[in-house]
C-alpha cells in the first residue's frame, strides 16, 4: 500500500474499521476483524471471563468430596456412626448420593451446577418416605428452582465457590420427617436382616422360608416405628459390603421387590 496514514477507527460488529490516507492517493477503508473481540461481538476479556466461569462451574465430584470431608469432620471418632455413599432405597432401585446413619437416617441429595433437576421430584418423593431428615446441598444455579421441588421440613446447604474453594454454607436447617413409611423403612433390610429382626422380637416362626416383601411387611404391620427404625440403623451400621456390585447400570432388586415405591 505504500507510505500511509491512520487517519481515523471505528468499531462496528466486532470489526475495525480504518481509514487510510496514503501519501498523494485516494481514501482507502479496511474493514478487519476486532483484536479485541471474539466470536458473536464478545471481546476478549468478556471470552475469558466465561471460561473462567465454565472452568470453575462445580461438578457433582466437587460437591461431593467437600460434603464427605465435613461430614467425617463431624463425626470423627465416633463409633456408632457410619457415612455411606450412594445409600440405595426401594430395594436399591433409587440412590440417595450419601447418609449418615447413627441415632436416625439423614440423607444428602446432591445437586451441583452441572445436574438438572429433572428428577428430584421422584427424588423427593421416594426420600421423604424413608428418611428421618434429608438435606439437599445445591449450587447458586438451582438453588431458587430446587426449592419449590422439595418438602419445607428438607434442610438446604449452599454450595459456592469463594477464592477457587467449594464451601458448603448452611441455609435452612432441616426438621424431622412427618410422614415415614415402614413398609419402605423395613425394606432397607436384606432377607437375612429382615429375618433377624423379625426373630429378635419372636416373630421369625413359620416366616423364614417367605418371600422377602411378605417379611418386610409382617415387620412394617407388627413392629412400631420407633422399634423398627433401630433395628434397621441397627442392621444397617453392621452391614458389610454396602453396594453389593460396581458394575454401572446395575441394580440389587429382589425378583419379588414392588414395582412402584410409591403406590
Amino acid at each position: 500500500m505504500g507510505s500511509a496514514r491512520v487517519t481515523g477507527l471505528r468499531f462496528t460488529d466486532g470489526y475495525v474499521l480504518i481509514l487510510f490516507l496514503p501519501l498523494g492517493g485516494d481514501y482507502i477503508l479496511c474493514k478487519q476483524p476486532s483484536p479485541m473481540r471474539a466470536g458473536g461481538g464478545m471481546t476478549l476479556a468478556q471470552e475469558s471471563k466465561n471460561r473462567a466461569r465454565e472452568a470453575w462451574t462445580m461438578r457433582d465430584s466437587d460437591v461431593r468430596t467437600a460434603l464427605r470431608r465435613r461430614l467425617e469432620a463431624e463425626h470423627v471418632g465416633d463409633p456408632n456412626t457410619l457415612i455411606v455413599d450412594e445409600m440405595g432405597v426401594w430395594s436399591g432401585t433409587v440412590r440417595i448420593d450419601m447418609a449418615v446413619i447413627n441415632g436416625e437416617i439423614c440423607g444428602y441429595e446432591l445437586k451441583s451446577d452441572r445436574d438438572t433437576l429433572t428428577r428430584l421430584p421422584m427424588q423427593a418423593e421416594v426420600y421423604s418416605r424413608v428418611f428421618d431428615k434429608v438435606i439437599l446441598v445445591v449450587g447458586d444455579k438451582h438453588a431458587r428452582k430446587a426449592r419449590g421441588l422439595i418438602p419445607k421440613w428438607w434442610g438446604v446447604t449452599l454450595a459456592r465457590f469463594r477464592a477457587g474453594e467449594l464451601k458448603l454454607i448452611d441455609d435452612r436447617a432441616p426438621k424431622q420427617n412427618p410422614a415415614r413409611d415402614p413398609y419402605l423403612v423395613a425394606e432397607l433390610l436384606s432377607k437375612d436382616e429382615a429375618i433377624a429382626a423379625l426373630d429378635q422380637h419372636g416373630l421369625a416362626d413359620g416366616w423364614r422360608s417367605k418371600r422377602v416383601r411378605e417379611i418386610h411387611e409382617r415387620l412394617a404391620a407388627e413392629l412400631p416405628l420407633d422399634v423398627l427404625s433401630e433395628r434397621v440403623r441397627i442392621a444397617l451400621r453392621a452391614r458389610q459390603g454396602w453396594l453389593g456390585n460396581n458394575c454401572p447400570g446395575v441394580l440389587n432388586v429382589p425378583v419379588d421387590a414392588v414395582a412402584d415405591p410409591l403406590g
